[in-house]
């Protein structure tokens, strides 16, 4: 059974830094993509970030490059999402996600984190 689940939000003042982590289990990182998401209220989902278990590659929300690092842990089945220069407007839940490499929908989802950046 594939189970992801997230930790690392918190209240964090604007500039300031938190890094998520997201655990998952029953499977490998080698055979799927894994992203962030992230949902702030009255809006609609959004991708803040993905890696391929392929071949490494990255991809950012342009709201989000040069403050944002995605990365993987093999030896831990870790994902993490390091956020540096906080804004307010990052204030969200993150979701942490997976699809098999290839498949255009992610199938599997954490609980998500709340994030609050305070202005």
């Amino acid at each position: 059974e594939v189970q992801l689940a997230e930790s690392g939000g918190g209240l964090v003042p604007a500039g300031g830094s938190l890094r998520l982590s997201c655990v998952a289990s029953g499977f490998t990182f080698d055979d799927y993509a894994m992203g962030w998401f992230r949902q702030a209220p009255g809006k609609e989902r959004e991708g803040v970030s993905c890696i391929s278990g392929r071949d490494g590659s990255k991809h950012y929300a342009d709201s989000v490059k040069g403050r944002f690092t995605i990365s993987v842990d093999n030896a831990k089945n870790t994902v993490y999402l390091q956020m540096n220069s906080l804004k307010h407007e990052d204030t969200a839940v993150y979701y942490c996600a997976a699809k098999p490499v290839g498949n255009s929908a992610y199938d599997y989802w954490g609980q998500g984190t709340q994030v609050t950046v305070s202005s």
